[in-house]
């Protein structure tokens, strides 16, 4: 009873993190003041971001052959460089909106409806991956395997997801603005 309800806490704790997590990315994006609305700072972080979601889809990919080939410790390798990258991705995501702001697709560029429900999409599963990353994380180092398994047959394609489709939005982005 101890174990279930110290599970259910750490979710919890889980979704409140994301959730705050999520507000203060909502702010930084859409109300907080850019230091450097010119883009002379650091310029090169939307570039290298993208590099980090690329990566971290990498990892995800050779994690899940990993896991199918029944390698365990390379699959754990996997996810937790996976798990690393996307964190760089996200701290050099944050560092980039707090210097830059938000970069918008040009109104009469070409597919920028295409970009807009790619970017639309990109956002909301990433708020949904996030939680379920933390969380089949927290069952895999509890040792609680097969709740990781059932969280992460989700998880694994929303990642996978929100790597890949940052990476396509970033290319769109700069072919579209130069």
């Amino acid at each position: 009873m101890t174990e279930t309800r110290n599970t259910r806490a750490a979710v919890m704790a889980i979704l409140g993190v994301s959730l705050a997590a999520t507000l203060f990315l909502f702010w930084l994006i859409y109300l907080h003041p850019a230091s450097d609305a010119t883009g002379r700072q650091w310029g090169f972080l939307p570039g290298l971001n993208a590099l980090m979601n690329a990566l971290s889809a990498t990892a995800l990919l050779i994690g899940y052959v990993m896991i199918r080939a029944g390698r365990k410790n390379a699959h754990r390798a996997a996810m937790l460089t996976a798990f690393g990258f996307s964190t760089l991705f996200l701290i050099g995501y944050i560092v980039h909106h707090a210097l830059h702001g938000d970069v918008r697709y040009p109104v009469g560029a070409a597919l920028r409806g295409f970009y807009l429900v790619l970017l639309s999409s990109h956002i909301l599963l990433a708020i949904v991956a996030l939680p379920l990353v933390l969380t089949a994380f927290f069952f895999a180092f509890m040792g609680l395997f097969e709740t990781h398994k059932a969280v992460a047959r989700w998880t694994f394609p929303l990642w996978l997801y929100v790597s890949v489709t940052g990476v396509i939005t970033h290319v769109m982005l700069r072919l579209a603005v130069g």
